[in-house]
C-alpha cells in the first residue's frame, strides 16, 4: 500500500481561516498571548437541537436517518437549478442572509463520507445556530473499494438514494448559503468523479470532493469549542470511514460573538477509516492478536505528526474525538438504554474508563455487540477497528482525558458559512 499520509505543523488551515475574524485588540487574544477565560463549553449549537436525542450521528454512526422536527414540512425537490436550487456546493446570495431580506434564511452542511451521508440545515443565533433540520444515513460507499480502487454500483446507488432525500430537504428551505462535501471514498476512487456527476443529474446536487487538509480544518472548526481553556490545547481525532485526522487544536476567542475559531498547531491524514481497517483484518470476530494487528498497522502512520508537534506535556493536553467510535465509547461507558446526544456530547473520559470500554466490547461476541443501543447491527463489524484507531492514538499521546464531540464536519461547515456572511458580527454578545 502507498503510504499517503499527510502532515503539516506551523500555521495550519484552520488557523488561516480563523483570521478572517482578528482577535480583540482590546483583549490581547492573539497567535502570541490570550488570555484564558473560564467559559462553558458551549457549541454553535443550542440547547434546543430538535435532532433526535437516539440518532447517532458520529463520523462512522450507525445511520438511523435523522428525523425532521415536528411541524417543518418537507416536500419533493424542486426542478434542477431552481430558485432555491443547492445545484452549488458553495450557495450564497450576497445581502440575502439572515441579516438580509430573508430573516428566515438556513445554511445547509452535507458530508457524504466513506460509510454515512449526512446533512445538518441551521438557522444562526445570536451566539450560534439551532439545527432545524437533519438526515443522517449509513451508504458504505467505499465498500470494497480498498480492493477494486472503485465505487461499487450498489454502494453509488445507496448513496444517491440518501443525496436525493438531503435535496428535498434543501429545497424545502430557503437556504442564504450551502456546502456540500465528499471525502475519502470520492477522493481515492478511480470512478470518483464519474459519481460526482451522476449525483448532480439525479438529485441536482452539485458535491465538492474536498482534500485532506479542508477536511481537517473543518473538523476542527466545528469541535473547537469543546476545547479546555484552561488546557495548552488538544488531539483533535476525526475517525472516519476511510481516513483519520489528527490535528494539534487550540482555540481563539472572537469578537463577533460567535463560536471561538480554530487555531491548528499541526494535523496530520491518515489513509485509514474502520471501513477499511476492518475489510483488511475482519470485524466480526476480533481476537486480542487482530486488535493488536490493527494498532499495529496504524500507529506508524502517527510517526511524522507527533515529531511535528514535537516535545509536549500529555498532562497538559486532552484527546477530543468526534467519530461514531467515540460516541458509542460514552454510550457503553454510561449504560445508556437508548444513544442519547445530550448525555455523550462533551462527555470527559479518563483513560482508565476508555481503556474499560475497548476491553468489554472486545470481549463481546458479534451479536451482543449488535443489540447494544450505542452500537446496533450496522455498526457491530466496525467499531473495533475504531477503536484499534483510538487505541493507535491514545499511545501516541498518553492524555488522562478525553472529551468525546458529537458533532464534526458539518458543523464545521456551518460555522464557517455563517461567520463568511458576518451573521454574528452585530449580536449583543460580539
Amino acid at each position: 500500500m502507498v503510504d499517503e499520509t499527510q502532515t503539516q505543523a506551523g500555521l495550519a488551515p484552520a488557523e488561516r481561516s480563523s483570521r478572517t475574524d482578528p482577535p480583540c485588540p482590546e483583549t490581547g487574544r492573539g497567535e502570541a498571548g490570550r488570555a484564558r477565560q473560564n467559559l462553558a463549553p458551549e457549541t454553535g449549537l443550542r440547547r434546543d437541537d430538535p435532532r433526535p436525542r437516539d440518532a447517532h450521528r458520529g463520523r462512522d454512526d450507525r445511520g438511523r436517518d435523522e428525523a425532521r422536527p415536528r411541524g417543518e414540512g418537507g416536500g419533493p425537490p424542486r426542478p434542477h437549478g431552481g430558485p432555491h436550487s443547492p445545484h452549488h456546493s458553495s450557495h450564497h446570495r450576497p445581502g440575502e442572509g439572515p441579516r438580509g431580506r430573508f430573516s428566515d434564511s438556513c445554511y445547509a452542511a452535507l458530508d457524504l463520507g466513506t460509510n454515512n451521508c449526512r446533512l445538518l440545515i441551521a438557522r444562526p443565533t445570536a451566539s450560534g445556530f439551532r439545527v432545524v433540520d437533519a438526515f443522517s444515513r449509513i451508504v458504505r460507499l467505499g465498500e470494497g473499494l480498498i480492493g477494486s480502487g472503485r465505487l461499487s454500483e450498489a454502494a453509488m446507488s445507496r448513496a444517491v438514494d440518501a443525496l436525493a432525500v438531503c435535496a428535498s430537504k434543501i429545497n424545502a428551505r430557503r437556504i442564504a448559503g450551502a456546502r456540500l462535501i465528499a471525502t475519502e471514498a470520492c477522493r481515492s476512487a478511480a470512478n470518483g468523479a464519474e459519481f460526482i456527476a451522476r449525483v448532480a443529474r439525479e438529485t441536482g446536487l452539485d458535491l465538492e470532493i474536498v482534500d485532506r487538509e479542508t477536511e481537517a480544518r473543518l473538523a476542527a472548526a466545528g469541535c473547537t469549542p469543546l476545547v479546555d481553556t484552561h488546557a495548552d490545547g488538544a488531539v483533535l481525532f476525526d475517525i472516519g470511514g476511510g481516513s483519520t485526522e489528527v490535528v494539534w487544536l487550540d482555540r481563539l476567542e472572537t469578537c463577533d460573538g460567535g463560536p471561538p475559531a480554530a487555531i491548528i498547531r499541526a494535523w496530520v491524514s491518515v489513509p485509514l477509516g474502520v471501513v477499511t481497517v476492518a475489510e483488511r483484518h475482519g470485524g466480526v470476530k476480533v481476537t486480542p492478536d487482530d486488535f493488536e494487528a490493527m494498532v499495529q498497522e496504524f500507529r506508524p502512520h502517527l510517526d511524522g505528526f507527533v515529531a511535528a508537534v514535537g516535545p509536549h506535556n500529555c498532562g497538559r493536553l486532552h484527546l477530543l474525538g468526534t467519530s461514531g467510535t467515540v460516541t458509542t465509547i460514552a454510550g457503553v461507558h454510561l449504560d445508556l438504554p437508548r444513544y442519547d446526544r445530550s448525555q455523550v456530547d462533551g462527555t470527559w473520559l479518563g483513560a482508565e474508563q476508555v481503556r474499560v470500554v475497548v476491553d468489554r466490547l472486545l470481549a463481546m461476541p458479534f451479536a451482543e455487540r449488535a443489540a447494544n443501543p450505542c452500537i446496533g447491527v450496522e455498526r457491530a463489524d466496525l467499531v473495533l477497528a475504531g477503536c484499534a484507531i483510538l487505541e493507535a492514538v491514545r499511545r501516541a499521546f498518553p492524555c488522562d482525558r478525553l472529551r468525546v464531540a458529537d458533532r464534526g464536519l458539518r458543523e464545521g461547515i456551518l460555522v464557517e458559512l455563517m461567520r463568511a456572511d458576518g451573521v454574528w458580527r452585530d449580536s449583543p454578545g460580539a
